[in-house]
């Protein structure tokens, strides 16, 4: 029905949304620890490009678990929709 569809469509949306989030704030942390560092010599190369690139993976897979096994609930009907220009990353993001 299209009130299936409906609760589906936002839901899915709602978890891309919340998966940037999440990848933006894991990749702004490792950039981060990585920069800090590179300027700071008793840190020096606190990550290797193999382990940022293991610690991405990993993220990548269990964020994307985590948002895909959740359910759409009736509250999402209550929302009214975005506009169809609105950016999926905005300020409030």
């Amino acid at each position: 029905s299209i009130e299936k569809t409906v609760m589906w469509g936002r839901s899915v949306y709602d978890n891309i949304r919340k998966f940037i989030q999440f990848q933006l704030t894991v990749n702004v942390a490792a950039c981060t620890i990585s920069l800090v560092g590179a300027f700071y010599p008793p840190w020096n190369d606190p990550l290797t490009p193999v382990q940022l690139l293991w610690i991405n993976l990993i993220m990548d897979t269990m964020g994307a678990l985590a948002l895909a096994t959740e359910q759409p609930t009736r509250k999402l009907l209550n929302r009214h929709p975005f506009k169809k220009g609105a950016h999926i990353v905005n300020q409030i993001l």
